[in-house]
């Protein structure tokens, strides 16, 4: 069962109690990420995330390292669009150890001068790894031209010109003004006690002062179709992410949506991975996801193939979502696609992580908790035509949305061909 505690600072408490585990998984979130930033700024939520790693008023860089190591835990973070994660997984024995650490690296960060310096030099290493990476790469890249000038279509990590004009007031000016209690769900899941958590989490974030700055409003982000490139002639593989707008994170036909992404890339049965790999062999890797925010969604596909066959794969890919879209899923897709998601779902229920993080999300997204009997029967739920439904949304009259990384010839001249 899951228990809420709001505390009268606006701090918001979640936890899950599995009582036959060994193991606590706590997580701080911010409801804040790479969205909530202006421009100049693009990237200072994820440079927080890595500072508040590099020492507090009561422990080193080092300190934080090896009181976590010296218990045998786990400790991360992650920034996305969204929201950012600090999180431990640790003994139930040593849940102490890791409260006390997540609540002192998000309430008392130094930003020593020399710290911000090192770690921006970090940073700059990361976006250049994702410079050089691929895969990673086409995601930013496709974001920028699918949401052009809108903050979703900014880079989480910002870029080497935003990151490297950052400085250490601004850094601690959106600081202040983001890690307010209001801004924070703690959620976490193992062998847990409510009540005694609750009453430590009080007094570890005691700290917190509450804020009083909203969020602005955002326009919503406007879908752009066509072809984006980014010439790469020393790599041997041709990567492509072909995109369409979907629904945001919180819509209410994400079942449907979801046994929809199953059936076309979502497994190795799907249809994509069956037809583009299997039948064809023109890829090693191809799949397909949904990226949904508060407000927005795309279905996202990508493969990696040679470059001559790119637009082989591309023609397999339009051919596989005009024939969901016109003829809807076979019997045997649909219940192929429902028994693997339900089985995926009770499967995750293994991992205090994954359930820590899905409570998580769910608060966040709807602001509820749904048990796994409501969400088994959502899944069940779907039938065919909600699944045709969902492609003749997705796969309406429209141009695709089409990145390509790596040696482009081939797919530049198909730029007039995206139609759908």
């Amino acid at each position: 069962m899951i228990r809420r505690k709001k505390f009268a600072s606006g701090l918001t408490l979640l936890t899950e109690s599995i009582p036959h585990v060994r193991s606590v998984c706590v997580g701080v979130w911010l409801r804040r990420g790479s969205r909530h930033e202006a421009a100049r700024v693009n990237g200072i939520s994820h440079f927080i995330e890595h500072l508040v790693f590099k020492g507090t008023r009561n422990r080193s860089a080092r300190d934080i390292a090896l009181q976590m190591d010296s218990v045998g835990g786990q400790m991360d973070a992650f920034t996305s669009k969204e929201y950012t994660c600090f999180y431990a997984k640790v003994l139930d024995e040593h849940l102490d150890v890791a409260v006390n650490l997540l609540a002192d690296i998000v309430q008392n960060p130094l930003f020593d001068a020399d710290e911000v310096e090192r770690e921006r030099k970090v940073v700059l290493e990361e976006i250049q790894m994702v410079d050089d990476t691929p895969d990673d790469l086409i995601y930013d890249l496709f974001a920028s031209h699918f949401y052009p000038g809108h903050v979703l279509g900014r880079p989480i990590q910002g870029t080497a010109e935003s990151v490297g004009g950052l400085t250490r007031r601004q850094l601690m000016s959106f600081f202040r003004n983001a890690y307010r209690p209001e801004n924070m769900l703690i959620v976490a899941t193992g062998d847990v006690d409510h009540g005694r958590l609750s009453r430590k989490i009080g007094r570890a974030f005691g700290n917190l002062e509450r804020g009083s700055r909203g969020l602005r409003h955002q326009a919503l982000p406007r879908p752009h179709g066509g072809l984006v490139t980014r010439s790469r002639k020393e790599l041997a593989q041709l990567h492509l992410l072909m995109g369409l707008p979907a629904f945001p994170d919180r819509g209410t036909r994400r079942y449907p949506l979801y046994v929809f992404n199953t059936l076309l890339g979502g497994t190795m049965s799907s249809r994509l991975f069956q037809r583009i790999r299997e039948e064809r062999g023109l890829v090693y890797s191809v799949y397909s996801a949904v990226n949904g925010f508060v407000d927005a969604g795309f279905l996202a596909i990508y493969a990696a193939t040679s470059p001559q066959k790119g637009p082989e794969v591309l023609e397999v890919v339009q051919e596989e979502l005009r024939d969901l879209r016109d003829n809807g899923p076979t019997a045997e897709e649909l219940r192929v696609a429902k028994e693997h998601l339900k089985g995926s779902l009770m499967l995750s229920l293994e991992s205090t992580s994954s359930r820590m993080s899905n409570v998580a999300r769910q608060e966040i997204y709807y602001g509820r908790q749904f048990t796994m009997e409501e969400t088994l029967a959502g899944v069940e739920s779907v039938d065919r035509d909600q699944v045709q439904d969902i492609a003749r949304h997705i796969v309406a009259d429209r141009e695709m949305s089409v990145a390509a990384v790596g040696k482009i010839g081939s797919i530049k001249r198909l730029s007039g061909a995206l139609k759908l």
